[in-house]
Order: structure tokens, then C-alpha cells, then sequence
């Protein structure tokens, strides 16, 4: 069940659940009592000397009255003191497990592969992240309670009833059936509304951020007026659904109401026949009227209790999805970490993507050895970035090794693997943080020396200095405040201050103009000492100086070789630099 695997996630919390759970109840009894001491003092003005209080030793009835004016007191007293407790540490648990649930689903998705993001989008995992842990959170705020409440009144007021006449008490017990009936009718009927509630709101969330993420192309297409429409669209499934679960539970209540007043009005017309009857006394009359309302009253707040439930539960059961989602590259239990000196091999590598039907690799024989500069060029889909993909370990490949000087990447430590692997991409993303932190990043024991050096080494730090603060400048988000050749430069910074063994620039130059590409192809024989260094270029002005190049076709190598020998093959390649040079 939903509920006790969310509650399994507060056995961290164990004692504070148990002294939360202590105070509702004993607030819960506080709160009864006055509805007693009501009754008794109705008996001690009534019966006066022959009064319930006085057989206790206590007969005068000023003295009687005296002594529930003191108890009344310390009842409210203990009423408040233990509705401050319980509140504070139901939100404190609620803080804690929305906390921790948030903190464990964050931690899961970044140990997720990158075919689980092939199918997710990032607008639905934040709506989980936030919105559905928050709605979580406000259950287990308010609902927790609640339902400890409703169950101590039940046994405590039914305690007092069966003492007093079991008759009126079988009769004010009536409703109940009926209204835990309804609780899980009503449940039953608002589970998948509710579901689909945060189903839209997920919905909503991803077209939001993709939008803002987009604002240029909307700009540019003038599709502003399109996409409010759109955005007004989505919100409109999402109010339209949240209205079909509004309706089944405010219809709860009405139907709480009126089996409220029937077991109301059997105590109140009964137990007044029977006192007029002499039956029962007028005290103890008193006393089941008034608790008849404080056993069913709490009954009414159920609606509301149900709806923070549905609520809660429908986010929980996303919070749970997420979780239960497989991790399927993981360190195996003998896994090791290693000091990688930089040697490569991929031996009959074959990988296809989910979404695609042909393979993207295909029978790939390679070895690179350590402290070489290789390239892999050819066009768009050829393979290039998926042989960087697998050899990061973001993807498994379902057929062929890969060895890092001799050990098969599966049993390397995937941090010891990660961390000796510096990856300059395409798709380049900076933190909405300084220059100077961007760069630091890389390597966050560095010394602000260090940082500047590696900026020099990127050819970033000339331009970085004609910025009015410099390395200080906030880049914005996703570094909208920079252009693309600067974003590059900083990301190749931030590799070279990870002072890795192996570097790989995936593109790392496309962005950058002529002259900012020939600085870094000079500063690019500097940055290769004593490392291997992998290029992956369209622009074959980038790897000229390459020790090896491989010319990459529909997944395949289908040549290799330096750039003078296969400028002389006449294959592939040398139609390739022929297009870039003109001379096609």
C-alpha cells in the first residue's frame, strides 16, 4: 500500500514519529474532557450535595464548582501545551521525510542512464521533484493527525458512552459504518481524478520550462500569441481535471454532515426520553449530547482529510514510480578504481540506441594508445559521439568491450572512471553562477592561479578580462549572457583544471571563430602532453595535427590514418576536406 511506504521512509524518525503520535492523542483526550467536567458540573448545580463529585469527598457545592474551574483550567492548559507539541513535530517530520524523499529521488535520477532521460522530460521530473513531494508534505502536515484524532475520539468517547447507557451508545455509533463506507467510496472515486491531476500538472510544468528555455525561437517565429494559447490550453486540462476531483470530494461532505445529525439527534431525542424517564441522569444527558458532537464532529473534517490523502497519495505513487525506476549502470560489487594512464580500446563494440532500429556503432576494432591526440570525424549520426557516450559509461553497449589500460570499463569504479575523463560536448552547459565558478567547477581544491592558467590554456581569459567584472561576471542561465564561442571556452577551461588523463573535446571548437580556433589549435599542443586527447570535429581544420584520424560512416570505421595519407587515398576524407576548402 502507498501509504506504508511512505511512512516506511519516516523509520528514520522513529521516536519523533512516536512522541508526535503521543501528543495528538493526549491533546485529542484533553480536548474531550471539557464536554465531561460540563456535565459533571451540570450534575454538582442539579444534585448539589448528592452530586458525582461530592461521593468523592467533596461536598460543597461551591467547593465542587471551585475544583472544575481548577481542572477546566489545567485541561486547557494541557490542551495547548500538546497542540503546540504535535504540531511542531508532525511539521518537522513532514519536513524531514519531504526532505528526504526529495534528496533520494534527486540522487536516483543522477545515477539514472541516459536512456531513461531519452524518455523523460525535464518539466515532468521537476513537477515530482517539487510539486508532488510538496503535496506529500502537506498530508503528512495535517492528515497524520487527523486520522489519530478521529480514532482517539472513537475510542475514548465510545469508552465514556458504553459506561454511561451502552443503548445511546450503540445508537451514536450508527453513523459510523456508513461514513468509513463513504471515506472509501469517495477514495475509490477520487484515486484516479486525483492521478490525473498531477498528471496535468507534470504537463503543465514541461511545456512551462521548455517555453522559457526556448524564449529566442519563440521570439524569432513571433509565437508568442501561439504559445500563450497553448500554455492556456494545458492549464485548462489541469483545472478541468482538478474540477472532477473537486466534485467527488466536496460531495464527501454533505453526506458526513447528515450522518452526523443522525447519530446526533438518536442521542439527543433518546437520552432525552430516557432522563425525563429518570432512566438517565440530567448530568450524564449533558455530557453524551455534548460528546456526541466531539465523537462525529471530527468526523466532518474526513472530506478534507480524504482530499489531502488522494492528493498525497496520487503524488506519492509518481514519488515511488521514480524510485522503483531500475538503475541500470551501476559499479559492480568488485568493482575498482584505478590510476588511468590514458590507453583505449574498443574490440567488436556494437551499440544501438532504443529509439532507433539501425545500430549507431557496428563491429568497431580500435585501440589508442596512451598520451595520443585522435580524431574521429564524419558526418552528422556516424557514430562519433556515441563511441564518447559509451566510453563515459552513460550507455552500455549490448555487444563488445571497452578496455582503459587493459581493465574492461564495466569493472572500473564509474567515479574513479568519470573523474579521470575530462568531456568538453557540443552541448555545452554552464551554471547560472560567476566565470570564476564555472571554471572551478572542474576541480574545486584549485587555487584561483590555477583557475586563471586553465582559462589562458582555453584562450578564455583575454576576453574574460575585457568583462567589467571580469571573472566575477554572472553568466545567467545556461550562460545566456555569453556567446557561444565564449560558453566553449570556459567548458574546455573547466576540463583542463580537472587535469585529467584523458580529454576529450566533442566538438569543442564549432562555436569559436577562425582566429579563437587557431589560438586553442596551438594551445592544443600544449594541453596534449603527457594525456590522450580525443577529438571529435566536423571541421577538419580542427584535427590536421591528430596522430590518428578515423573516418566514421553509418557507424563503421572506414578509414584511418594521418592527414597527409589520407588526403592521398582519395577516399572519404579527402572528400571531406575538399567540401570544407572549396576545392569540391
Amino acid at each position: 500500500m502507498t501509504l506504508f511506504k511512505v511512512l516506511s521512509y519516516g523509520k528514520g524518525f522513529k521516536h519523533q514519529a512516536i512522541w508526535a503520535s503521543i501528543c495528538s492523542i493526549v491533546n485529542k483526550l484533553f480536548d474531550i474532557a471539557p464536554e465531561i467536567l460540563i456535565g459533571i458540573a451540570i450534575d454538582v448545580v442539579i444534585n448539589q450535595e448528592d452530586s458525582f463529585v461530592a461521593a468523592m469527598g467533596i461536598v460543597d457545592p461551591k467547593h465542587q464548582l471551585y475544583l472544575l474551574g481548577v481542572l477546566t483550567f489545567f485541561i486547557w492548559a494541557g490542551e495547548s501545551l500538546f497542540q503546540y507539541l504535535y504540531l511542531r513535530n508532525w511539521r518537522e517530520l513532514a519536513q524531514k521525510i519531504q526532505h528526504r524523499f526529495r534528496v533520494d529521488c534527486y540522487g536516483h535520477i543522477q545515477r539514472m542512464d541516459m536512456r531513461f532521460f531519452e524518455d523523460q522530460s525535464s518539466g515532468r521530473l521537476t513537477s515530482i521533484l517539487n510539486d508532488d513531494v510538496n503535496q506529500l508534505e502537506r498530508f503528512l502536515n495535517v492528515g497524520a493527525n487527523d486520522i489519530l484524532q478521529v480514532l482517539t475520539s472513537v475510542v475514548a468517547v465510545g469508552a465514556v458512552f458504553f459506561l454511561i447507557s451502552t443503548k445511546l451508545a450503540l445508537l451514536a455509533f450508527t453513523p459510523i459504518p456508513v461514513i468509513i463506507f463513504g471515506a472509501f467510496y469517495f477514495q475509490r472515486k477520487a484515486e484516479p481524478r486525483y492521478a490525473l491531476v498531477r498528471e496535468k500538472a507534470g504537463q503543465i510544468a514541461e511545456a512551462i520550462n521548455n517555453n522559457i528555455a526556448g524564449v529566442a525561437t519563440i521570439k524569432s517565429f513571433t509565437k508568442e500569441d501561439h504559445e500563450s494559447q497553448r500554455i492556456a490550453v494545458i492549464s485548462n486540462d489541469y483545472v478541468t481535471a482538478n474540477e472532477s476531483a473537486i466534485k467527488v470530494s466536496s460531495a464527501f461532505t454533505p453526506v458526513i454532515r447528515m450522518a452526523i445529525l443522525t447519530g446526533f439527534l438518536a442521542t439527543f431525542i433518546v437520552g432525552g426520553l430516557d432522563t425525563l424517564d429518570g432512566e438517565l441522569a440530567v448530568g450524564a444527558y449533558g455530557v453524551l449530547v455534548f460528546l456526541t458532537q466531539r465523537l462525529l464532529w471530527p468526523f466532518r473534517d474526513l472530506a478534507n482529510t480524504m482530499d489531502l490523502y488522494e492528493r498525497g497519495m496520487a503524488s506519492a505513487r509518481r514519488i515511488l514510480g521514480l524510485l522503483d525506476e531500475p538503475i541500470r549502470i551501476k559499479d559492480h560489487e568488485n568493482a575498482k578504481e584505478i590510476e588511468i594512464k590514458g590507453a583505449i580500446s574498443f574490440d567488436e563494440l556494437t551499440f544501438t540506441y532504443s529509439s532507433q532500429s539501425q545500430p549507431a556503432l557496428k563491429d568497431i576494432n580500435l585501440a589508442i594508445k596512451a598520451g595520443e591526440t585522435v580524431a574521429f570525424v564524419g558526418q552528422t549520426g556516424s557514430g562519433k559521439s556515441t563511441l564518447i557516450k559509451l566510453l563515459m559509461r552513460y550507455y552500455h553497449a549490448e555487444q563488445g568491450q571497452i578496455k582503459l589500460d587493459g581493465h574492461l570499463i564495466d569493472e572500473i569504479n564509474i567515479n574513479s572512471l568519470r573523474s579521470q575523463i575530462g568531456l568538453v560536448s557540443q552541448a555545452t552547459f554552464l551554471f547560472n553562477a560567476s566565470i570564476f565558478d564555472n571554471i572551478k567547477y572542474g576541480n574545486e581544491n584549485a587555487t584561483d592561479d590555477l583557475v586563471i592558467e586553465a582559462a589562458q590554456l582555453a584562450e578564455a581569459d583575454e576576453f574574460i578580462q575585457k568583462l567589467d567584472q571580469g571573472y566575477q561576471t554572472q553568466v545567467g542561465e545556461q550562460g545566456v549572457k555569453l556567446s557561444g564561442g565564449q560558453i566553449q571556452r570556459i567548458a574546455l577551461a573547466r576540463a583542463l583544471l580537472k587535469n585529467p588523463p584523458i580529454l576529450i573535446l566533442d566538438e569543442a571548437t564549432s562555436a569559436v571563430d577562425n582566429e579563437t580556433e587557431a589560438a586553442i589549435q596551438k594551445s592544443l599542443k600544449k594541453i596534449a602532453q603527457g594525456r590522450t586527447v580525443i577529438l571529435i570535429a566536423h571541421r577538419l581544420s580542427t584535427v590536421v595535427h591528430a596522430n590518428q584520424i578515423h573516418v566514421l560512416e553509418n557507424g563503421e570505421i572506414i578509414e584511418s590514418g594521418q592527414h597527409d595519407s589520407l588526403i592521398k587515398n582519395n577516399g572519404r576524407y579527402q572528400q571531406l576536406w575538399e567540401i570544407q576548402t572549396g576545392h569540391a
